[in-house]
C-alpha cells in the first residue's frame, strides 16, 4: 500500500503549544529540568532503546516505533498509519513506508482510518519530545530516523504475545528505537471509574458511590493514596518482565491505564527477547531488556468522587 499525504498536528494549540519557538522553549525547560543522572547512569541512558514517556537513546536509531492506544474507535489489534509524514510544529516526520509494507504483509495490521489517525492524540503527543531528544543528542550533522507509528487496540494476553513476536525482529535490531505512549489510573468522574480499597490486597476493591463528594470511610486511607498503591503494583508487575503477570494483575484490578495493551505488547517482545538472549552477569541489572521506572506524578490529590485524577509515569528499558 502506497503512503500518501501528511498527517497535521491536529493537536497542537489546543492540547500542546502550536508556535514553534514557544513550544521549543517549553520542551527545553521541561527537558533542562531532568536530573543529570537516573540510576546512576548519564542521560540519555545508553542502550535504553524503550520507553514509557520519550527520554531515551536515539544517538544510533535508524527508526522509532511509536506504539499507543486508541482513544477515538474500538479497535481489535493493532492498525497502521496510512500518512506519509506525521507534521509537528517544528517540521515533519517521514513514516517508514518499508516496514510499514512489512507489518502489513504479516495479514495481522489494520489500517487506521484516516479521520481517527488525526484525531488520536496518543501518538502525536509524543512527537515533539521525540524531535527535541534527537535535537539534542544528534543534531543535524546526519539523517534523522523514520517514524513507524502503531495503533493498538483491546486484546486479550496471547494476542499481544503474539504482536510482540512480530515486534521481536525489529527489537533484535539496534537501529530501532520503541516509545510506549500511556498514562496509568484515570480515577473519578471524569472517567467513571470509582474502585478503592483501603490497602494493596485488591481482593477487597469495591466501587465508591459515584454520587458527588462520596469518600472512603473516615478510618480507611484518603483515595489518592489507593491511586498511588494501585500505580505502584502496576510498576512492580512491569519491572518483573513477566507479560502474563501484567495481564493477570489488569484483570485484579481493572486499573485504568490507556496504554495496557501497548504495555503489554513491547512486554512481550522484551520477554521473549530476554529468553533468546539472556543477558550477561555484567549485562544484567534494573531496565535491562525490562522497563525500570523512574518518575511518578499525578494530575490531582483526589479525596472525593467529585475529584478526577489522572496518573503519570515514566520508565526504560535497555536491551
Amino acid at each position: 500500500m502506497a503512503l500518501k499525504g501528511t498527517r497535521d498536528a491536529d493537536h497542537a494549540g489546543s492540547w500542546y503549544t502550536a508556535d514553534e519557538a514557544e513550544l521549543s522553549d517549553e520542551l527545553d525547560g521541561w527537558l533542562d529540568g531532568v536530573p543529570a543522572t537516573v540510576d546512576g547512569n548519564s542521560l540519555p541512558i545508553p542502550g535504553a532503546r524503550a520507553v514509557i514517556a520519550p527520554s531515551l537513546d536515539l544517538r544510533q536509531a535508524k527508526r522509532v516505533f511509536v506504539l499507543g492506544p486508541s482513544h477515538t474507535y474500538y479497535l481489535r489489534g493493532c492498525a497502521l498509519t496510512t500518512f506519509d509524514k506525521f507534521a509537528t510544529p517544528f517540521g515533519d516526520f517521514q513514516v517508514d513506508a518499508a516496514v510499514l509494507a512489512e507489518l502489513r504483509s504479516t495479514g495481522k495490521f489494520n489500517d487506521i482510518p484516516r479521520h481517527n489517525d488525526v484525531r488520536e492524540h496518543s501518538l502525536e503527543m509524543h512527537l515533539p519530545y521525540i524531535w527535541k531528544v534527537l535535537e539534542r543528542t544528534v543534531g543535524n550533522n546526519r539523517t534523522w530516523p523514520t517514524l513507524v507509528p502503531i495503533m493498538v487496540g483491546d486484546g486479550d494476553g496471547v494476542a499481544e504475545k503474539a504482536y510482540g513476536e512480530l515486534l521481536l525482529p525489529y527489537l533484535e535490531d539496534p537501529d530501532n528505537a520503541f516509545v510506549v505512549s500511556s498514562d496509568f489510573c484515570h480515577w473519578g468522574r471524569n472517567f467513571q471509574f470509582w474502585q478503592y480499597s483501603p490497602d494493596a490486597d485488591f481482593t477487597k476493591i469495591r466501587s465508591l458511590p459515584s454520587r458527588a463528594g462520596s469518600r472512603p470511610a473516615s478510618s480507611e486511607p484518603p483515595i489518592h493514596e489507593f491511586i498511588h498503591t494501585l500505580d505502584k503494583a502496576a510498576f512492580d508487575v512491569i519491572e518483573t518482565g513477566v507479560q502474563a503477570d501484567f495481564v493477570q494483575y489488569l484483570h485484579l484490578t481493572e486499573n485504568t491505564i490507556c496504554g495496557r495493551h501497548p504495555i503489554s505488547v513491547v512486554m512481550a517482545a522484551l520477554e521473549l527477547l530476554a529468553a533468546k538472549t539472556p543477558p550477561t552477569a555484567t549485562a544484567a541489572g534494573k531496565g535491562r531488556q525490562k522497563f525500570a521506572f523512574v518518575k511518578y506524578d499525578r494530575s490531582e490529590l483526589a479525596r472525593t468522587t467529585s475529584d478526577s485524577s489522572v496518573s503519570y509515569a515514566s520508565a526504560y528499558a535497555i536491551f
